[in-house]
């Protein structure tokens, strides 16, 4: 499985997957919807999956001395890689506002989401929705990506919003709390979050595994 993970990092991903990485210093942003960095992630991601469509690697993957389900595994395994690199610039960045810049004005004044580990949990949760319906909806053809990544923008979206939006409905004014305010409510919050994204991408990976194995290449 190292190999087939090794392949995917070396030959088929695109410089995007990794440029997009940066994306996730998105959270610095003040005045702006910071969940957007996920979404540029998970585009450079989207567009290793074209090259490898492009360049054929999935029938090259699939003569490989490996399982069917090995072939999914290394798609799933890069993109949680990307997503959690970016996460990591995320978290980073969600540490430093929540310390080093928890007096800066721009921050202090901003109306939108702020970077605390609710926005965190909701970044993974808007991950997990991107595996399931993209790299989900990938391996139903293993051919087709763009009807997929079709399907997943306006979820993105949507889910952007409604977490853009929670602050403001009375009584959720905590969910936007800045630095360490409500402690035990935002852990709960991000805990919930890696649960969904763990759910939705195990869930996703093994339907991937089994519409794949029905594909004749």
């Amino acid at each position: 499985m190292g190999n087939i993970l090794r392949k995917e990092l070396k030959l088929t991903a695109s410089v995007l997957s990794y440029l997009f990485i940066a994306f996730g210093l998105m959270f610095f942003l003040p005045g702006y919807p910071i969940l957007c960095g996920v979404f540029f992630t998970t585009l450079g991601i989207f567009q290793s999956f074209q090259n490898a469509r492009e360049a054929n690697d999935i029938v090259f993957s699939a003569l490989l001395p490996v399982a069917k389900k090995d072939v999914v595994k290394g798609k799933y395994l890069f993109s949680c890689f990307i997503e959690l690199c970016s996460f990591l610039l995320m978290a980073a960045s969600t540490l430093i506002r929540m310390t080093v810049l928890s007096d800066a004005a721009p921050y202090r004044g901003n109306a939108l989401m702020n970077a605390n580990p609710f926005a965190l949990g909701a970044a993974l949760v808007i991950f997990g929705l991107f595996n399931a319906i993209f790299i989900g909806g990938f391996f139903k053809t293993a051919y087709q990506f763009a009807k997929p990544f079709v399907s997943y923008i306006p979820a993105a979206f949507l889910m952007l919003g409604v977490f853009e939006s929670l602050h403001h409905f009375p009584g959720l004014d905590a969910l936007n709390a800045f630095g360490f305010e409500h402690p035990a409510m935002q852990l709960l919050l991000l805990l919930a979050g890696a649960a969904c994204y763990l759910l939705m991408t195990f869930i996703s990976y093994k339907k991937a595994c089994s519409d794949f194995e029905r594909i004749d290449l």
